[in-house]
């Protein structure tokens, strides 16, 4: 999966630690990114409501809100983590 990952980010070249840092970097990006564009969608007392589900750890229920309120939800983080995987391949062909 990191070898994918790699050849999606365009980083394949990079050493194996490189390689790492770089896709553990864009994870974090990638998820805020999904978060933000689900959030986006709720109103202000749903994203309470979904912070405290959040905080609660269980991510079944979780998902089931998440089902409920935005039934896109899984399309629009995929659609957010892909912009993402062209920003940072965008930003790796400007650097060379």
């Amino acid at each position: 999966m990191k070898k994918q990952v790699a050849v999606d980010l365009g980083i394949s070249e990079l050493s194996s630690h490189e390689q790492d840092e770089l896709i553990a970097q864009f994870g974090e990006v990638a998820l805020k990114a999904a978060t933000v564009a689900v959030l986006e969608k709720l109103t202000p007392d749903k994203r309470h409501e979904f912070a405290k589900l959040a905080e609660g750890g269980d991510a079944q229920i979780v998902q089931e809100f998440l089902d409920r309120e935005v039934p896109d939800h899984e399309r629009l983080a995929k659609e957010a983590v892909q912009k993402e995987v062209e920003n940072f391949r965008a930003f790796q062909n400007s650097q060379t």
